[in-house]
């Protein structure tokens, strides 16, 4: 008869052992723990979109078309920011927002997403946020404003470097899982929606654009942050 400590060894090596490394095949992409509202808005912002990607289809305009012109309204609104024309500024931004939610709707309407446009677009969107903060600051004219805009855009470069690498090693294990967008990104605290509205609170709140920057640089960080605390522990 086995004693009772023989019959516990026994049990735990009959109990499957829960392995102690997660598989390094695919990536979870999400944001388990923290409000994703690009994801949550993304019908209605399909939603949005759909009468003017008909009339873009009407008028028979590429998606790199329309890159470039929300580019150029883009540095349209930074360019009215460091004029002080604040709400010429937040008008021209939301239109460059707008149009860079068409570009990608239109290239997949027409099923014409190519590899080239993404990465078009993509350089588009980082030349337009770091065009508009820096417009806002040219147009305070203060020490405190382009502190404010040093920090936020310091911020975005190690955030960059967070996920860059990381969204080439998705893309490369086949965990993308059909992302609609041309740039697979682990899921972040600040996204697009954030980001937006940050941009549009500093443009009609002017003089409280060093608190929107400092506060969204802080995030920007943490989810850089976050995002190589992930990777080490995977």
């Amino acid at each position: 008869m086995r004693s009772p400590d023989s019959l516990r060894r026994s049990d735990d090596t009959d109990r499957p052992t829960r392995p102690t490394h997660r598989p390094r095949g695919r990536i979870p992409v999400g944001s388990r723990g923290f409000i994703v509202f690009d994801d949550r808005l993304r019908t209605a912002k399909d939603t949005l979109l759909r009468p003017f990607v008909r009339s873009a289809l009407v008028a028979r305009l590429s998606p790199s078309t329309v890159t470039v012109a929300g580019l150029l309204v883009g540095l349209g609104a930074a360019g009215a920011a460091a004029g002080a024309y604040w709400i010429i500024a937040t008008v021209l931004w939301l239109v460059n927002r707008l149009l860079d939610g068409l570009d990608g709707a239109l290239a997949r309407a027409t099923d014409r997403r190519t590899d080239s446009g993404g990465y078009v677009d993509i350089v588009a969107d980082f030349v337009v946020y770091a065009a508009v903060p820096i417009g806002i600051a040219v147009g305070l004219a203060g020490a405190l404003a382009w502190a404010s805009v040093a920090v936020y855009l310091g911020a975005c470069y190690v955030n960059a470097a967070s996920w860059m690498y990381l969204s080439a090693v998705i893309e490369k294990r086949g965990a993308a899982g059909g992302a609609a967008t041309s740039v697979v990104m682990p899921r972040g605290i600040v996204e697009g929606f954030e980001t937006i509205l940050a941009y549009v609170v500093a443009l009609l709140f002017p003089y409280y654009s060093p608190h929107v920057f400092f506060g969204l640089g802080a995030l920007v960080l943490l989810t850089a942050v976050r995002r190589v605390v992930w990777w080490l522990r995977r």
